[in-house]
């Protein structure tokens, strides 16, 4: 009889704690729904639709590609051709950063000072690329 005791009263702490961390399968986080949340200098933002940017930085193949140029403050996508989780974290601090899951898309808001920034992947060392705003 103990022995049933101890057992619903194992079940019951691991049911109240996946309710307690979220844990149904039913939720929706950043990995399933299509977003990207951005982290550092509050620049970056939510994944919006692809049209609403006023350019497209597309991940693939462990690439970003081509340079891509922007007028100041404007809303850049970021599309994550590749399975495994980049970043799109400026070279110089505090500048942009943002995380965006394998298969997933996000979005930045581009500096408002023209320039050249240089940009890597935290994850992934020697992908670089470059976003001009002008």
């Amino acid at each position: 009889m103990k022995r049933i005791g101890l057992f619903w009263a194992g079940m019951l702490l691991a049911a109240g704690l996946v309710t307690a961390c979220g844990g149904s399968s039913n939720s929706t986080d950043a990995s399933g729904s299509g977003t990207a949340t951005a982290t550092a200098s509050g620049s970056e933002t939510k994944a919006a639709p692809a049209a609403a940017s006023a350019a497209t930085i597309t991940i693939a193949s462990m690439s970003y590609g081509d340079p891509v140029t922007v007028p100041p403050g404007a809303q850049i996508a970021i599309k994550n051709n590749d399975s495994v989780e980049h970043s799109v974290t400026a070279d110089t601090a505090d500048k942009f950063t943002v995380d965006v899951d394998g298969n997933e898309e996000g979005t930045l808001t581009a500096p408002t000072e023209p320039g050249s920034y240089a940009f890597h992947c935290k994850y992934h060392p020697s992908m670089h690329g470059t976003l001009i705003v002008k």
